[in-house]
């Protein structure tokens, strides 16, 4: 069975399951699994708290910052194999070549993704995933979803998470050892990136990181930007010594 088969199959049975959700209720307005997202999200935030967050600060402080940029680079060099796909997905011809060629000039270029070459001659980074193709072909959010050591989810992102997983890197890699190394090297990076923003979240915490969350996918399908919103900045702008870290995330 050919890798591109396998994919078509996995898209027909995420949009019979997707489906499921057509007529849900929009996940911005609702979230009817609150008593159990908080329970969750207590645990992903123990878990964060104690585990991967150290981790990330001890990446960041001792990882210069050109390595980090380049390893930063090099997963979202990764990442625009599948936002081509998706852009195919979505008839946006124009933005597939685009981002196909991005993929090209970084991957050769731009040392095997770990330099940014694409964005210095104006070819932008996008961001497609399947939850956002079947936002395109009609599929509602559904109601908003917490999942253990996942975070927050929308019902139609939870379907679409296997086509996703599929056109990652990650089940590709034949040596679980590299795989594993991979994955987690990409988590605390993902991780490191964030830090700095935490300083904004104020009150409920929950609330603040699902309406942050909602509002960034909302922004998403609409191809706009996220404004306003800690899930959306340049990371060079930041530095997490310039913030309290004394009270415990």
């Amino acid at each position: 069975m050919t890798a591109v088969f396998r994919v078509m199959l996995l898209l027909i049975m995420m949009i019979g399951t997707a489906s499921l959700y057509s007529s849900a209720v929009s996940a911005e307005e609702s979230d009817p699994f609150e008593s159990v997202n908080r329970k969750v999200f207590k645990f992903n935030d123990w878990l964060d708290r104690y585990t991967i967050k150290p981790l990330a600060k001890v990446y960041k402080k001792l990882t210069p910052k050109p390595i980090n940029s380049g390893i930063t680079h090099f997963f979202s060099n990764l990442n625009d194999i599948s936002v081509t796909f998706n852009d195919l997905l979505q008839l946006k011809f124009a933005q597939a070549g685009s981002d196909s060629l991005r993929f090209l000039v970084n991957t050769s270029i731009g040392l095997l993704g770990t330099v940014d070459v694409a964005s210095r001659v104006k070819l932008p980074k996008h961001n497609e995933d399947f939850g956002q193709t079947l936002g395109k072909w009609g599929v509602s959010p559904g109601p908003y979803i917490v999942l253990p050591l996942l975070g927050p989810f929308t019902a139609r992102r939870v379907a679409a998470y296997p086509v996703d997983n599929f056109l990652s890197y990650y089940p590709h890699v034949s040596e679980p050892r590299d795989r594993n190394v991979a994955k987690g090297t990409e988590l605390v990076d993902k991780r490191a990136s964030l830090l700095a923003a935490e300083a904004f979240i104020s009150g409920d915490r929950y609330a603040f990181v699902r309406d942050a969350y909602l509002q960034q996918r909302e922004y998403l399908m609409l191809d706009g930007t996220v404004d306003d919103s800690f899930l959306d900045y340049d990371d060079e702008e930041f530095d997490d010594e310039e913030f309290d870290d004394d009270e415990p995330l």
